[in-house]
């Protein structure tokens, strides 16, 4: 008997991993699996609907290889992660290694998907749409070599998360609308509307560009023809790679050169006209303005945006953490992440109420690394929280709080100087640099890093006891 198996343009990662399970637990043998969907001279039957009574174990490899590798358009995709999958399971050599024919050819598929994302998050440029709403409208089209607007498509939920947009490709269409993703089927190239930005854009790219150090097979390694065409920039190039040698002529005759009479004064008038912070803020709402100019440490120049505090100016109960997160750092709101959900919940169990608290953190810029695609938080260190101890000061003054609630150990030295570890202070009140009562206590982040699950309880419980006394006291 043979089977058929028909994958959807839209999930067939699930599809694929759920048919392959029923398959595998019956024993059903590669070639007796059609995952083409049938429709030759043969008929072919569907596959069982229950699992079979054989349990197959394969390493988290494969299934990592699985997820980039089903994304290429081969037609034998699906059918090469079985026959893979079906070697493991019989302790058939080793099918994920580059030295065995079919390890060498899906890892091929794996690197030319990841590739691809790459090249789509590098190459998408969006236009904006005309419209009314609150919320400014974008859309792209794009055509990748393979399947992946459906994984590539969630970097740009994160990144463009404020706004929404459409990109559109031969095979699927994204839309993000309102903060909610969706996909809908395949259309045609969209007729966009010209974008001011892109001439802006391609005077920028025209005055960056180096002949000096023009290494034609690397760029187009790095930015393919075949992309060139909904690139604004690209029409640009031939231009500039024909006049490239005499530019690089120009710079050496003209070599080093005094500022043009003028130069100084127009710069001058420049930063002038820049917005400038006022060195002491008379109101919460002008330190807000002026921290959003802040250059008072390094962690501005790679950070999205200042993370300003909220809630209630005249708030009797103040609450601190360390810094913004990720989620902090695009939307520009504390506590929007997954630690801000668990302050939340506790902040609901210990009866606090957020419109009447402050909501802040002891650091204003997200700190992190870059590691591939993802922003890893890194703490703050000590000169960063001590730059940043004037904002947290501002706000102290400003809203005057009864109790101040530190979420940790940078909040907690912020806050009172005192770097001693946190397993001795959690729950206990503190003096502050600024006279006032400080209760020391969690962060969420940390009850989310705890593995045990007694022991997160315990952190959690801890957290909303400490949250539910700081309500008491500032009542």
């Amino acid at each position: 008997m043979t089977y058929a198996v028909t994958l959807p343009d839209l999930g067939p990662l699930d599809a694929w991993r759920n048919a392959a399970r029923i398959a595998i637990s019956h024993r059903i043998a590669p070639d007796l699996i059609d995952w083409s969907g049938g429709g030759g001279l043969f008929a072919a039957s569907p596959l069982p609907d229950q699992q079979g009574p054989h349990q197959a174990k394969v390493p988290a490899a494969f299934f990592d290889m699985a997820k980039s590798a089903i994304w290429h358009k081969s037609p034998d995709r699906a059918a090469l992660l079985y026959q893979a999958l079906w070697r493991i399971d019989r302790r058939d050599g080793d099918p994920l290694s580059s030295a065995d024919p079919l390890g060498r050819r899906l890892q091929l598929l794996a690197k030319n998907v990841r590739r691809d994302i790459h090249k789509m998050h590098a190459f998408v440029r969006f236009r904006e749409l005309p419209g009314d709403s609150a919320r400014r409208r974008f859309a792209a089209w794009f055509e990748p070599e393979h399947h992946t607007l459906e994984p590539g498509v969630p970097f740009f939920a994160k990144r463009f998360a404020d706004m929404d947009w459409m990109i559109a490709t031969p095979d699927l269409t994204a839309h993000f609308e309102g903060g909610k993703l969706r996909f809908g089927p395949a259309a045609a190239r969209p007729d966009l509307p010209d974008d001011a930005s892109e001439s802006l854009w391609a005077t920028y790219f025209a005055n960056i560009f180096n002949p000096a150090r023009i290494k034609l097979d690397a760029m187009r390694s790095e930015m393919p023809k075949k992309y060139w065409k909904n690139l604004p920039e690209t029409a640009l190039i031939p231009a500039m790679l024909k006049d490239a040698e005499a530019r690089v002529q120009r710079m050496r005759a003209a070599g080093s050169t005094p500022a043009r009479p003028g130069a100084a004064a127009v710069s001058t008038r420049y930063r002038a006209a820049m917005p400038q912070a006022v060195n002491l803020p008379d109101s919460l709402d002008q330190a807000r303005e002026a921290a959003l100019q802040c250059r008072r440490c390094t962690l501005c120049e790679k950070a999205t945006q200042t993370v300003w505090g909220t809630g209630a100016q005249g708030a009797a109960l103040m609450i601190v953490g360390e810094q913004p997160g990720d989620r902090e750092d695009l939307e520009g709101k504390p506590f929007v992440g997954p630690a801000g959900q668990i302050l939340q919940q506790a902040m609901a169990a210990a009866g606090v109420d957020p419109a009447a608290t402050w909501l802040t953190n002891a650091v204003k810029h997200f700190k992190f690394t870059a590691r591939g695609k993802r922003r890893m938080h890194q703490s703050p260190d000590r000169a960063e929280i001590d730059h940043c101890r004037w904002w947290l000061g501002l706000e102290l003054g400003f809203v005057q709080p009864k109790l101040t609630v530190a979420l940790g150990a940078t909040a907690a030295y912020a806050l009172t100087g005192n770097a001693a570890p946190m397993a001795d202070r959690q729950g206990r009140i503190e003096q502050g640099l600024h006279n006032g009562p400080v209760l020391v206590t969690w962060h969420p982040s940390y009850i989310l890093r705890l593995t045990d699950a007694a022991a997160q309880a315990t952190a959690r419980a801890d957290l909303t006891a400490a949250l539910y006394e700081a309500a008491r006291r500032a009542t």
